[in-house]
């Protein structure tokens, strides 16, 4: 099969892999409809991630068709149409039971191979997915697949930086990053009942969107922290929620936040230290969480939310391109090229 393979910093190949196969019984081979480029997946794609084995299949974020099951699979069937989240999980450990999916004991990250062991991603043809009864979920009939491809990833991570953040309509939040993820956050803090909703970003187009969905825009600026300060009688924002990564973020993030407030960050950190000192953080009474989304969690609610046509999610979608154009998408989104927001991948 062809699929977009990981060769280094900022090397990529499209090229012919081997075809996935089953491995054990509860295993689903899927035929990729839509993958799609994550903001995480720019951490692999900018740094030779170490250990990462070269060759290894990009990507996480895919809907397709089934079309082999492993002998052990009950929930679903050759042809069935599915989404997946970006974890694997078994749904019967202690992290799966306590909806903390995304640290299933035997959960998988795709795209992420290491000394030969892991699991390929879905910038393919074709994906393996392991514990497929407890990981797949499977599209609504009529669904616009493109859309329920999000629950997989960035819907389900937005929402759960917002669910995080502990939202009262009565207070004020802000947004730090208006890229995909962060947009998404503003649709999650809205329908969990938030308001007053400050977009933090750079890209005025991205700025916009965020206005779209609902959220006040804000230019990224010398002078944010005051303008949050002065639209929050001068305390700062009940939550900050960042979804960008970065120390520059995080750094934001404690001087836009009010004492007593929370910082929920779901973007990927990848540095060694903090941003901030604990005794910046003793001396406001900060609440910080962070980690990695259990979107399989997620998935069955928001499903709903996409169905509903509440928003219009596919807004969203900057670009669809063949697979085979792959590399020049991933130049595109990494440099913000031709207003690239969310980028799809047709194998």
């Amino acid at each position: 099969m062809k699929a977009l393979t990981f060769h280094g910093k900022e090397k990529l190949s499209y090229e012919t892999v081997s075809d996935p196969s089953i491995l054990n019984p509860s295993d689903v081979i899927v035929r990729v409809e839509w993958a799609a480029i994550c903001g995480s997946d720019l951490h692999i794609y900018r740094e030779h991630e170490k250990g990462l084995d070269a060759g290894t299949v990009m990507g996480h974020e895919c809907v397709g068709e089934i079309v082999e099951t492993g002998s052990s699979v009950s929930n679903f069937r050759k042809g069935d149409q599915v989404v997946s989240p970006f974890t694997t999980s078994c749904g019967q450990c202690y992290y799966c039971k306590i909806g903390l999916t995304c640290r299933c004991t035997q959960g998988q990250l795709y795209g992420w191979r290491e000394n030969g062991h892991g699991l390929h991603g879905a910038q393919a043809e074709y994906v393996l997915v392991p514990l497929a009864d407890s990981t797949l979920f499977k599209l609504p009939v009529g669904s616009d697949h493109r859309e329920m491809l999000f629950i997989g990833d960035i819907l389900s991570t937005g929402y759960f930086c917002a669910d995080n953040a502990g939202i009262d309509p009565k207070k004020s939040y802000v947004v730090i990053g208006c890229g995909p993820v962060g947009l998404m956050t503003i649709i999650g803090a809205r329908e969990l009942g938030a308001e007053k909703i400050f977009a933090v970003d750079s890209v005025e187009e991205r700025l916009y969107k965020a206005a779209s969905f609902g959220a006040v825009p804000i230019k990224l600026g010398y002078n944010t922290a005051d303008l949050i300060r002065d639209m929050t009688n001068g305390r700062g924002a009940d939550a900050v929620m960042e979804v960008v990564g970065n120390l520059h973020a995080q750094r934001l993030a404690i001087d836009l936040v009010r004492p007593g407030g929370i910082i929920s960050t779901v973007g990927v950190h990848t540095s060694d230290n903090f941003a901030f000192s604990p005794v910046e953080a003793y001396d406001k009474n900060l609440t910080f969480k962070i980690g990695r989304c259990p979107a399989r969690h997620y998935m069955d609610r928001l499903s709903i939310l996409v169905a509903d046509k509440k928003y219009d999610f596919t807004s969203i979608i900057s670009h669809e391109m063949p697979l085979s154009l792959g590399a020049k998408g991933y130049d595109m989104f990494d440099k913000k090229l031709d207003n690239s927001l969310k980028i799809l991948l047709k194998p």
